[in-house]
This record gives structure tokens, C-alpha cells and sequence, in this order.
């Protein structure tokens, strides 16, 4: 395990919040160990930080009076979603009272004609999407987990059809959040564009609960897709595909999903999901539009493949088929897994300009097998993001040191080349020491924010920022 930074603890303040608390919620302040460690970090290979207390709210109102109450005894806050983040997020380094947000799962408002829905932060994607289906709506930003929306509006989640609907920054309308102070602000209103003052809602996204924890959001929709056609393409080298993937970019194709599997990972989804792919380099893709342009799209990828190479190429707009496949790259972290089944999966992520993009994977292949590391890798490439599972022994101090020193030397390539050390997943614990290299002195100003909005730093203190 990598060991995360403690923080001083204030064991009378806890311990007096926790007596505070108790009154109020009763059973639903939880104190046992095995909870606790339920709600420190499991999925990550960073050192499990349990929280003192685990509080179950299930309203605005009552989120607030557990941050006051935090407030006036100086304890620490952290905010909990399904537990689904990668980056030590919903670690309590100094302690505190974690806020298990799951409770607060209420679909509040659809508004059709406008395309927007109002959600509590406990609502997971795939229940968004499942009461919206009947409407002809859906919400795209699909990050692979069912995560929480409150969640995915804190680690600014993206996924599989970024490329073509963006990530949660350009989704999120509105927002209700407490602030470090107990007080309950809403960043804005539901109109589609606003030039009213700072743009607060997207500071909170992306904040990972250091600034505010949110109870509230408003959703974009879009429209379900009159016709769906999914692609796949197999490919010699993983450079092929990746050059595939920018000239398609280039040529404005609207594709709403584009994928990239090593031949690792097709190996592994081959085996896991009982699939029979050519083992080389594959792209994944999903048109989005009519009839008609779903089949244009398709042929016009098809084309760019061929200059490069590409071949075993098959499309299809029957669901079971399109289903299959994505339900194939959705298993891709279990399906690694069994590659090698006494290891750990530790998930990087990085995202380059796509014009780096076969460089920067092509490099990261060639530095995993000089270190004699087993990292398959699969990527979210339409807009420049990957991620290698390096499958690690615990056990193993050598090999964990090389694990360490690949990921390292992978965050620090990425922001050589004009990319950033995370593309989705956060910075929390794990990706604070390159945050400063990546931005320099805008950290600072990211610092004055913090100490601005939670003077005593007590939401989330740890994460992101070396405060």
C-alpha cells in the first residue's frame, strides 16, 4: 500500500461532535469500525483513512446542520458518494465525520421542454438514466461505475461519450451547496447561459468536496437518439490506431464514442467476456443521429481506417450487438484482472492533445515492458485520455517501487507534453505531488480560494492542494 499523509487529529472536537450529532441522528450517525472503513478508501492501493463517524442525511437541511456543527468544533467534513473514486478522495487523513450522501437519491424535477432535470447528489447514473428512459431522454456522461451524480459532479467525471458531449463541467446547469460555514448558497439558475458574476458552478466542479458539499444538482439532458450504430476496427500497432483516432477527429466526424483497447486488453475482454476479436490493437465507436447519418459516419470512419491499415472492420445498430461490445469495455478492469489474478489493479490516467496521442501510449507501452510491468491499456481517445491497469503484487516491495516510479514517470510525460496527470479521475491524495508541477503558481490561487471559502480548513483537508 502507498502510505497517505495523516494530518493532525483533534480528538476533543471530534469526540464532542460526535456526542452533538448522536442526539440528532441517532441511528443514523453510524460509529463502527466496519463501517468506518467501508467509507475510508478501498479502491485504491493508497493506505484505507477511516473517518470517525459516518452521518446518513437525507436533506439539504440536514447537511448543513452537520456542517455547522463541524464548523463550530473545528472537525473535519468528507463527503461520500457510492466510494467509486480512484485518487484516496473520501479519505479522512486528520479524522472527521464522513457524509454518506446515498440516503439523498431523489429524482426532484424533470424538466422535458427544457432538457434539464434536477437531482440529489445520492442519484446514480444509471438510475438517472433508467427513470428517464420513458421521456426519450438521457444523461451521456457515462464514467464506467454507477457512480453518484454528487460524486461525478466532484471529480468533474467524464467517460466513454466525452468526446462528443463533454465532460460533467459542460453538463452541470446549477448547483445547491453547503458551504464550510453551514449556510446553503445555489451557484445558479436554470437558464442556459449566464453572465451574472463568478462563475461559481464551475468552480465547485472538479472541487472534490473542498470547497462545499452539494445537495442539489441541474442536469443537461439530450435527446435520445433517433438511430445508435456502433464500430469496431482491429488494427497492427497500437500507432495505427491512434493516428486513426485523429484523423477522425480531424475530419469532424461526430462520433459520440471512440475507444482504444491494446492487445492486452483485447486478449483480456476476449477471455472474460467470451468474445472473438483479433488480438491487436482495437478501436471502439458509436455514431449518434438518423438513419441515415449513422450509416454515413460509420462508412467515413471505415475509410480512414483503411489508410491506416485498419481491418476486421464491423458495424452494427442492432442493441444486443452495440450492448455486447460496450458491456465488453465497461468489464475491462475485471476482465485485466484475470490477466493476472493474485495482483492489485492500480488505474492511471492521463490525457494529452490529441496529436501526442500515439507518441505518448506508444511510450508508455515501451516504459511498462523495460520495467517488466504487466499494464494493459485502454483509453477514452477521441479526446486524448487512457488508462494502463498495472497489475501489481502487494507483496512484492520491488515491484510495487516499479509501479510507483511507472506512474510517476507516466503523470510527468503526460505534462510534458501539454497534457495534465488526470483527465478524469481527480487529483484527491494520490496526484497532489504533480499538481504543482502541472499548473506552478496557479496552485496558489487555487490555495487563496480554499483558505477564502474554509478558512479552517475543515472539508475534505488533504486533497488536492499541500495544505
Amino acid at each position: 500500500m502507498v502510505q497517505a499523509t495523516t494530518l493532525p487529529r483533534n480528538e476533543a472536537g471530534i469526540t464532542a461532535a460526535i456526542g452533538v450529532l448522536k442526539q440528532q441522528f441517532g441511528e443514523r450517525l453510524q460509529t463502527g469500525q466496519a463501517i468506518r472503513e467501508q467509507h475510508g478508501h478501498t479502491t485504491t492501493w493508497i493506505t484505507n483513512q477511516a473517518p470517525d463517524a459516518v452521518a446518513f442525511p437525507t436533506s439539504t437541511q440536514e447537511v448543513a446542520e452537520i456542517v455547522k456543527c463541524c464548523a463550530e468544533y473545528g472537525v473535519p467534513v468528507i463527503p461520500f458518494g457510492t466510494g467509486t473514486s480512484l485518487e484516496g478522495h473520501v479519505n479522512a487523513p486528520a479524522g472527521g465525520i464522513c457524509v454518506d450522501m446515498m440516503r439523498m437519491d431523489q429524482i426532484l424535477k424533470v424538466n422535458a421542454e427544457d432538457l434539464d432535470v434536477v437531482v440529489q447528489p445520492g442519484v446514480t447514473r444509471e438510475q438517472l438514466n433508467t427513470y428517464l428512459r420513458d421521456q426519450g431522454l438521457f444523461f451521456p456522461i457515462d464514467p464506467g461505475a454507477n457512480a453518484s451524480l454528487g460524486g461525478m459532479v466532484a471529480t468533474r467525471a467524464s467517460g466513454t461519450n466525452a468526446v462528443r458531449y463533454g465532460t460533467m463541467k459542460d453538463n452541470v446547469v446549477a448547483l445547491e451547496v453547503v458551504m464550510a460555514d453551514g449556510e446553503v448558497i445555489r451557484t445558479a439558475q436554470r437558464a442556459k447561459k449566464s453572465s451574472a458574476g463568478y462563475d461559481l458552478t464551475r468552480l465547485m466542479v472538479g472541487s472534490e468536496g473542498t470547497l462545499g458539499l452539494v445537495t442539489e444538482i441541474t442536469l443537461r439532458l439530450q435527446g435520445i437518439p433517433e438511430a445508435i450504430r456502433s464500430a469496431r476496427c482491429s488494427f497492427r500497432t497500437v500507432d495505427d490506431a491512434c493516428r486513426a483516432v485523429m484523423m477522425t477527429i480531424q475530419y469532424g466526424i461526430p462520433v459520440a464514442r471512440m475507444e482504444l483497447l491494446d492487445e492486452m486488453s483485447v486478449r483480456a475482454a476476449n477471455n472474460y467476456s467470451k468474445l472473438t476479436l483479433p488480438e491487436t490493437p482495437l478501436l471502439l465507436l458509436e455514431f449518434h443521429g438518423s438513419d441515415a447519418g449513422v450509416v454515413e459516419q460509420s462508412d467515413m470512419f471505415a475509410s480512414i481506417a483503411e489508410e491506416f491499415g485498419g481491418f476486421d472492420v464491423a458495424a452494427t445498430s442492432t442493441a444486443e450487438e452495440r450492448n455486447q461490445l460496450w458491456q465488453a469495455r465497461h468489464d475491462m478492469y475485471w476482465a485485466c484482472l484475470q490477466i493476472r489474478p493474485e495482483a492489485k489493479g492500480i488505474s492511471t490516467d492521463v490525457c494529452v492533445p490529441i496529436s501526442r496521442l500515439a507518441e505518448c501510449v506508444g511510450a508508455t507501452q515501451d516504459k511498462a515492458s523495460e520495467l517488466g510491468l504487466i499494464a494493459p491499456i485502454v483509453g477514452h481517445v477521441g479526446d486524448g485520455n487512457f488508462h494502463s491497469l498495472v497489475l501489481v503484487d502487494m507483496d512484492n516491495p520491488q515491484e510495487r517501487q516499479k509501479a510507483d516510479d511507472f506512474i510517476g514517470w507516466l503523470n510527468e510525460m503526460a505534462i510534458s507534453m501539454d497534457g495534465t496527470c488526470t483527465g478524469e479521475h481527480g487529483i484527491g491524495q494520490g496526484k497532489r505531488p504533480y499538481l504543482q508541477q502541472e499548473l506552478g503558481a496557479a496552485t496558489r490561487y487555487m490555495a487563496a480560494i480554499k483558505a477564502a471559502l474554509d478558512p479552517d480548513n475543515i472539508l475534505n483537508p488533504g486533497k488536492i492542494l499541500e495544505i
